[in-house]
């Protein structure tokens, strides 16, 4: 038993020296390997799926992308859809903050190890209020979820019965806030494209979940717009601007467009599908029209909208909207020759404009070596690629139908920027975090750019 207790005590020092961002990541990737045990059971499917399946799959519901090689509407059993939707729910809520709210139901502490865990799984920047910042999220979940599931309940059963059509709501309720895509439906929400409740409470659940939870709890603490913090006011301006736009753009893009919204007689059922698809892009993954039909201006369009992503601390994925606006006005601020980067009577660190000009970076490296992986191992499908390995990194759901295409090697790929795209900046932001002061000074010297 000695040797036992050793052993023991050197993997438990082992682990106490790994970086909280990698453990993470490890649990992110056995709580793939289990869902996809879980789906790989016969009471999980009607048809007999493979191992590459069932993984894809499960990566896919984990960092709650969408994406999917097999119609999950009519592959899996109730008791596959709730494998997926309890792996939907974990992913989206973050596999720490489902262990505080269990500590808690117990009554057990935390400890100082669970919440730097918390703080790295949370994207957070302090130790500050983390328990608050819990609770808030477990009263934003619970309150989300289930008035999504009783508001589409109204749509749902009337048309496929009570129990079918509680399950369809919850299951896309759960799907929906957490911006995962999924959908238990034959042909997804395509037939619900003009309905006033799918069309109003979906979109509504993916933009709460996709905001960010410390925007929403600043928003519930906070009475007045003044006391806002500055990541809350960045949030929702880019959010504000970035509805709007895409919303508009994809009304005139596609306004004619025979696939999409052309099939529509109306002028206000083409703008209640340009609503849903518009505000679906950056986060969710739904689709109430045919996305291989989009033009390729349009497609276009939808990559660099599920590059950008949502809030931070949220269910979304990209580089996130705080990112990009910073990104933007960093921008103007060397074009108008400041020294100094602010926004809403509040200055920007420097480190922070390094962290986002990482971020990006690296993000867009990721991509661009993925879409080049792709085109080699799948030639002439360029456009398809490219939005395929976008709407993986953002982890969004979208596709051209390219998916079912994927041989096994491109499932790898995908299977690597999904997982990147969900926990890759947690492993990132530790390294950028690690500060090292420098042992030696170098002359400054001028390097010619642009």
């Amino acid at each position: 038993m000695s040797w036992l207790r050793k052993r023991l005590r050197r993997a438990a020092y082992r682990i106490r020296h790994v970086p909280p961002p990698l453990i993470l990541a490890g649990l992110y990737a056995v709580l793939i390997a289990l869902g996809a045990a879980a789906l790989m059971l016969p009471v999980s499917t009607i048809t007999p799926i493979t191992w590459s399946d069932a993984i894809f799959t499960a990566t896919s519901a984990v960092t709650v992308t969408g994406l999917a090689v097999f119609n999950t509407g009519t592959n899996l059993t109730v008791i596959g859809e709730v494998v997926l939707a309890f792996l939907i729910q974990l992913g989206g809520l973050g596999l720490m903050t489902f262990a505080v709210l269990v500590l808690a139901a117990l009554g057990m502490p935390l400890g100082l190890t669970g919440q730097v865990f918390l703080r790295e799984d949370l994207n957070h920047s302090s130790m500050h209020q983390l328990m608050r910042l819990t609770r808030t999220i477990l009263k934003v979940v619970l309150i989300c979820e289930v008035a999504g599931a009783m508001l589409l309940s109204l749509t749902f059963v009337p048309r496929f019965g009570l129990i079918q059509g509680m399950w369809d709501a919850a299951f896309h309720s759960i799907s929906a806030f957490n911006n995962a895509g999924f959908s238990t439906l034959p042909e997804g929400l395509v037939p619900f494209a003009t309905d006033p409740v799918v069309n109003t409470v979906i979109p509504a659940l993916f933009i709460i979940g996709g905001i960010g939870y410390v925007v929403l709890q600043d928003l519930f603490r906070q009475k007045s717009p003044r006391a806002w913090s500055l990541h809350t006011k960045i949030t929702l301006l880019g959010t504000a601007i970035l509805i709007p736009w895409s919303v508009v753009m994809f009304a005139a893009l596609e306004w004619n467009n025979p696939g999409t919204l052309g099939q529509f007689d109306s002028a206000a059922a083409r703008l209640v599908v340009s609503w849903f698809q518009g505000v679906t892009t950056r986060t969710a993954g739904f689709n109430t029209t045919d996305i291989a039909a989009l033009h390729d201006d349009t497609s276009i369009l939808f990559i660099s909208l599920m590059l950008i992503g949502g809030g931070p601390t949220s269910t979304a994925g990209g580089i996130k909207v705080t990112t990009f606006v910073i990104m933007l006005l960093a921008t103007a601020a060397f074009f108008r020759r400041q020294t100094q980067l602010h926004a809403f009577g509040r200055s920007i660190g420097l480190d922070q404009v390094l962290k986002v000009m990482a971020l990006t970076a690296i993000s867009m490296l990721v991509v661009f070596v993925a879409i080049f992986i792709m085109t080699v191992s799948h030639d002439g499908h360029f456009m398809d690629i490219a939005f395929e390995v976008a709407s993986a990194f953002g982890t969004v759901g979208l596709s051209r139908g390219f998916t079912s295409e994927l041989n096994e090697f491109g499932r790898a790929v995908i299977i690597a920027v999904m997982f990147l795209g969900r926990v890759g900046p947690l492993t990132l932001g530790f390294f950028i975090a690690t500060r090292t002061a420098p042992r030696v000074r170098y002359p400054e010297a001028q390097v010619h750019l642009g």
